[in-house]
């Protein structure tokens, strides 16, 4: 007959040494291609976007006409070291922080509208 301990405890029976695991580097490849594919597909075009952004807000001068990231329409008229004058009508002149240029215009592209 057996005792009500042994349906709850069960005996603890010695066993064989595990097989050793292979490669520990085989583990970590998967997490490694997923790393990779992450990196360019999207740390890498964002880093290129911010780039070519850094160039343009470089390149402005006095003159270009510009689109802000409000959708302002404008032709800078000042430009300082962290921001640029805008004038978006005729007198009326804003000042607006380099970064927050959105795209150059081709010249003559607000008379045209």
């Amino acid at each position: 007959m057996t005792s009500i301990s042994e349906f709850f405890i069960s005996n603890a029976y010695a066993e064989g040494a595990a097989a050793p695991q292979g490669g520990g580097f085989m583990e970590f490849l998967p997490l490694i291609a997923l790393l990779a594919v992450f990196y360019f597909l999207v740390l890498r075009p964002q880093q290129k976007r911010a780039k070519e952004h850094a160039a343009l807000v470089a390149a402005l001068q006095k003159g270009d006409e510009i689109v802000t990231i409000g959708g302002i329409l404008g032709k800078v008229t000042k430009v300082g070291d962290e921001n640029v004058m805008v004038e978006i009508a005729a007198g009326v002149e804003v000042q607006v922080q380099k970064p927050a240029v959105q795209t150059v215009l081709p010249k003559g592209s607000i008379k045209s509208l």
